[in-house]
């Protein structure tokens, strides 16, 4: 487990203990509704906890799709592949997976990184090579 999860856990088991604290000072129909509250809150960060990776993967898809047509128009005629940090497998939680590594056929021993916003909001975040570069076909 990355700490980025871990302090995200016990940032909702403040919240939820500071919820559940709080019912147990109200009477009546007051403790219902804030026991009530806290198993909503509880059952809402279960669901974005489950869904946050299916959302992550729908946001790169659109991020490829935008970067493919930027490419397309920079570089006609050319081919690449993408290289997309698998942001659900240990080891890979610091990696941001919304910087998409490109890589040229023409040259293959570098990866160029893409970020996009938009469209028409593509930016190259920069590159790395295993070699020693001195001029780049791509570098923007």
């Amino acid at each position: 487990m990355h700490p980025i999860e871990i302090i995200e856990l016990m940032i909702v088991g403040g919240i939820l203990l500071v919820i559940l604290l709080v019912s147990f000072i109200l009477k009546g129909k007051w403790r219902k509704i804030i026991q009530g509250l806290a198993i909503l809150f509880l059952v809402s960060f279960g669901i974005f906890y489950y869904v946050r990776p299916y959302w992550i993967d729908m946001q790169i898809e659109k991020k490829v799709g935008y970067i493919q047509i930027h490419l397309e128009e920079q570089y006609p005629g050319e081919t690449w592949k993408y290289q997309i940090a698998p942001h659900r497998e240990d080891g890979y939680e610091s990696s941001n997976p919304y910087y998409i590594g490109v890589i040229f056929d023409t040259e293959p021993h570098v990866e160029y990184k893409y970020f996009a916003r938009n469209n028409g909001d593509v930016i190259q975040q920069g590159w790395y090579s295993s070699r020693s570069q001195s001029d780049l076909l791509h570098e923007e």
